[in-house]
């Protein structure tokens, strides 16, 4: 598991958020004010970092939008544990370039779960910056130009429909269920309803499979969610019906 550190001023939260962190596996370290964590920073960066508002001296909202206008730091996820609960201290939060947001008193097991969420979006959007562009026998797409085609086709796709379809071919054969596909498409605090991923699911099968009621792309894993499978098998390209 990976280096976490915890920028938390009140001891005896800082020594339990380490612990729960720890039990789970991960590495976390923790420091009492921002200057510290800096140092810490530029010494390890750590794979997430969980940081206080309210810290004594530099601010924590001072430390965080540091750190995400520096190119070494600026990928670095930061999840936000705070007492501060009303909406403008939130939003702040996340103008400042924070990941996630969460409130005391908190569930740890909660702050797990969100810590690992942060972390794996992270992990996507460093695999999207590397790879602007995925291409299998039957299907490309390009993350910069927000270009699809199946064969010669283009296809038109809405924003939701084409992050769906990045998250998956960015992660082909693994497996998700329709919360881990809210969480990664449109972030934890969504209220849409898991539903809704079939709904696009249906609308991404009619657009990109040969046989939208049997498909081999994006496929149903029953009682679980989707997983979607590369087309290995070259074939000659389709003629565009709209030249």
């Amino acid at each position: 598991m990976g280096y976490i550190l915890v920028v938390e001023d009140e001891k005896n939260l800082r020594e339990l958020v380490c612990h729960h962190l720890q039990k789970e596996g991960f590495q976390a370290e923790g420091v009492p004010d921002a200057e510290q964590g800096y140092t810490k920073i530029q010494e390890r960066p750590p794979e997430a970092i969980v940081l206080d508002l309210m810290l004594p001296g530099m601010q924590g909202t001072e430390l965080c939008r540091m750190l995400k206008s520096h190119e070494q730091t600026e990928r670095i996820p930061i999840l936000i544990l705070t007492a501060r609960s009303d909406e403008f201290d939130r939003l702040l939060g996340f103008e400042i370039g924070a990941d996630d947001y969460m409130t005391k008193p908190f569930s740890p097991r909660e702050l797990v779960a969100r810590l690992r969420a942060v972390l794996r979006r992270a992990a996507g959007t460093r695999a999207a910056q590397q790879q602007e562009i995925y291409q299998d026998a039957s299907l490309y797409m390009n993350f910069a130009t927000y270009e699809v085609k199946v064969g010669n086709r283009q296809i038109p796709l809405s924003s939701v429909e084409f992050r769906i379809l990045k998250h998956f071919v960015l992660h082909p054969h693994r497996v998700y269920s329709r919360d881990q596909i809210l969480e990664a498409v449109w972030g934890f605090d969504t209220h849409v309803k898991p539903r809704t991923v079939d709904v696009h699911i249906q609308k991404l099968r009619m657009l990109i499979e040969k046989e939208p009621m049997t498909p081999k792309r994006i496929v149903t894993i029953r009682g679980i969610g989707y997983k979607f499978i590369p087309d290995p098998v070259l074939s000659a390209p389709e003629e565009d019906p709209n030249p």
